[in-house]
């Protein structure tokens, strides 16, 4: 692996997302004197926050797994999630509700999620699904250290026994093929395959190795911290001052100083200079390309993935009696399939609406006025290069159209509704997130692993990338791996504690 070569004593991290947080925690706790700079006056980066007439938004991702990811990045200072977390386990992670009216709740606990898959679809689907279990459970083992959590300094860096292995369980095959081996019931095909939406490919498309994102949510667990997503940056970026960590919130990076192959200066909008041994830019890519002055060079021109609608509402409290509208629920529309040809290929809004209803306030009550529920409602949508939609113009009637669905299909919540807060494609590109959309690039095959925009650059040799344009990829547990990864790339790789996560068969 190809590290950083020279002084890197003092490191200076450009933003304080999550991969900045993580690279800034595993610098810190390898004896680096780290400086992250922030345009914001919070950390978080995309995990946003907006507080509106008592509510306390997050407007950046709502769904939180793989907590030993996280415990890693405080372990890096010696500490701990229980140290500055109150981590809730979201049971169950979700409720699927299909058109057909029938519902399913996903557990990760394997009794369970057998049993209940048993009234659902019968015994037959319920064996199938211990198959899959085992069978996600191999591919995330075989996966992680060799892929997710490796840097790559060629493709030849793929070429690697667990690469057979790989190819041996099925991982090249693809996404639904391989779920349709164990599951025969259509709405439980969806359950494990819908994740693809958020890796950018359609499920018929996908490489079954980005199956372990369902390993994530229906096998890992699903997980909520009290005070909102907000509360994981807020720690993060605690844990970092109290180990020696500087932080400048309000600065925007304007410039960097070159000499020779390194950068030896951070400077500011505000005219700051900062010394720099070492640099981990977690910016957006085109900012990154202007920043460092450079064009990519790439044969095949890097693919965007879906965007969103969010429309955060408040409504009238259900009542804790509701066991039926739990954390999460999954809208699936009767036109499944074609959601992915509308807002993929067709560049167009769902005919047929599938969502995403988070309600955050089932776990932390504070998040809403008294007698009030938070709710943040999530359409894919096309991105802004292949949209063919004017925003300004139609987003408050498509979010009408959401709240129809959310109404129609879970008719205890919606009461008394009042729209807080929207966010569209069009919004996200004004944020400087490429193409409109949050989650940064598809995880096409050519945009994964060593295919993805690496995060060394060629010709600067002090500079190393992280975030979520770069490896692993997008996502809350892949961010953080990715400051880590920028981390390893400067100091090399440390001696790793044992993973706490027991991957259950």
């Amino acid at each position: 692996m190809r590290t950083v070569g020279g002084s890197t004593d003092h490191v200076v991290v450009v933003g304080a997302g999550l991969a900045g947080l993580s690279a800034a925690l595993q610098l810190a706790g390898r004896g680096r004197t780290v400086t992250v700079v922030e345009r914001g006056q919070h950390p978080g980066g995309r995990v946003g926050r907006m507080d509106i007439g008592g509510y306390r938004l997050d407007t950046g991702p709502t769904v939180l797994t793989m907590p030993d990811i996280i415990d890693d990045a405080f372990a890096a200072v010696g500490e701990t999630v229980s140290d500055r977390l109150d981590l809730v386990d979201v049971d169950p992670a979700y409720r699927a509700s299909f058109a057909d009216g029938s519902t399913l709740q996903v557990r990760s606990d394997p009794d369970a999620m057998a049993a209940e898959i048993e009234r659902f679809a019968g015994r037959a689907e319920a064996d199938g699904y211990v198959r899959l279990r085992n069978w996600l459970s191999k591919l995330y083992q075989v996966e992680f250290d060799g892929f997710i959590a490796a840097n790559f300094d060629s493709p030849l860096s793929l070429l690697t026994p667990q690469l057979a292995r790989l190819a041996v369980i099925g991982g090249f095959r693809r996404w639904d093929t391989m779920v349709r081996r164990y599951l025969r019931d259509a709405r439980l095909q969806r359950v494990f395959t819908f994740q693809a939406l958020y890796a950018g490919v359609p499920p018929h498309r996908a490489l079954a190795v980005y199956a372990v994102i369902a390993y994530m949510d229906t096998i890992a667990g699903v997980y909520f911290p009290r005070g909102g997503v907000r509360a994981l940056p807020d720690a993060l970026a605690a844990a970092a001052s109290d180990a020696g960590v500087e932080f400048r919130y309000g600065s925007a990076v304007s410039a960097l100083e070159r000499r020779g192959d390194r950068v030896v200066a951070v400077y500011t909008d505000g005219g700051q200079r900062i010394p720099a041994d070492a640099v981990v830019l977690t910016t957006e890519l085109p900012d990154t390309y202007r920043l460092l002055e450079r064009t990519p060079r790439r044969v095949l021109a890097l693919r965007p993935a879906p965007s969103a609608v969010v429309a955060h509402v408040g409504c009238r409290a259900v009542g804790p009696d509701v066991a039926e509208i739990g954390h999460h629920t999954i809208v699936f529309g009767d036109e499944w399939e074609r959601t992915f040809t509308d807002i993929i290929d067709d560049g167009r809004v769902m005919n047929d609406p599938s969502l995403l209803v988070t309600r955050p306030s089932a776990s932390d009550p504070s998040l809403a006025p008294v007698g009030r529920e938070l709710l943040y409602i999530l359409a894919p949508a096309p991105n802004l290069q292949v949209g063919h939609v004017d925003w300004a113009s139609t987003r408050d009637r498509y979010v009408d159209q959401m709240m129809d669905v959310v109404t129609t299909r879970l008719p205890r919540l919606g009461a008394d509704a009042e729209v807080l807060h929207i966010v569209d494609p069009a919004d996200w590109a004004r944020q400087g997130m490429a193409a409109g959309t949050p989650f940064a690039l598809a995880h096409t095959f050519s945009q994964t692993g060593p295919f993805r925009p690496a995060n060394t650059v060629r010709g600067i040799a002090n500079v190393v990338l992280a975030g979520s344009s770069t490896v692993p990829g997008v996502g809350v547990p892949t961010a953080l791996l990715s400051g880590r990864l920028a981390a390893d790339r400067i100091t090399g790789l440390p001696i790793r504690r044992a993973r706490s996560q027991v991957v259950q068969a």
